[in-house]
């Protein structure tokens, strides 16, 4: 009896250890999805038309000059500077194969045109500088169809770094800033998208 028993305690043995070790992770894995539903509600409690004591704080710190957008503003210009960044990509790998063609192409994208000029006129018409630096920007990349089509690789080359050159400046000085509607049309002495004057 007493072998059979021993036995039976083995062979029961890495049940037992597997639910000791089994039942911290389950009892953590509770607290996280507790912690994170606190979280979330607390998240989701947070008055959404305020910019958070951390985003303030980030505000006090960038001196660089605000460039108000609502939110639809704002973002179309970031996929805007983020296809001029892939641009720039496409252009360095174009050039490493004297593929004047495929820079002219990549180049055409960030240069300047009617269209351009208006939105950057109207992005930037609540900070004084920005819509003229934003234009130079675009007269630079013109350079580099240029060079292109002139098959002038170094050319290409300088007028890239050229520029490159404004796209830093510009970064260095300003910053967006989202704001609403009626912040915008106050800022910036315009209509709102929505058709309202300003005080309105």
């Amino acid at each position: 009896m007493r072998v059979r028993s021993s036995r039976t305690v083995l062979l029961m043995l890495p049940a037992v250890w597997t639910a000791i070790a089994v039942a911290p992770a389950v009892g953590c894995r509770d607290e996280k999805t507790a912690v994170s539903s606190t979280q979330q509600e607390s998240v989701s409690t947070r008055p959404t038309d305020q910019p958070s004591a951390a985003q303030q704080a980030l505000d006090r710190m960038d001196t660089r000059v605000a460039v108000p957008l609502v939110p639809m503003m704002a973002n179309h210009q970031k996929r805007n500077m983020r296809d001029h960044l892939l641009a720039v990509q496409e252009i360095v790998v174009a050039v490493s194969s004297d593929d004047f063609a495929a820079i002219e192409r990549a180049a055409e994208r960030m240069g300047y045109s009617e269209e351009v000029g208006q939105m950057c006129t109207h992005m930037g018409a609540g900070a004084p500088g920005f819509a003229k630096q934003a234009l130079h920007f675009h007269h630079t990349a013109d350079t580099i169809v240029t060079a292109a089509r002139r098959r002038d690789r170094a050319a290409v080359l300088r007028a890239l770094g050229s520029t490159l050159q404004t796209c830093t400046g510009c970064h260095a000085k300003f910053r967006q800033s989202v704001v609403d509607e009626a912040t915008w049309s106050f800022l910036t002495s315009t209509p709102s998208l929505t058709g309202h004057a300003p005080g309105k």
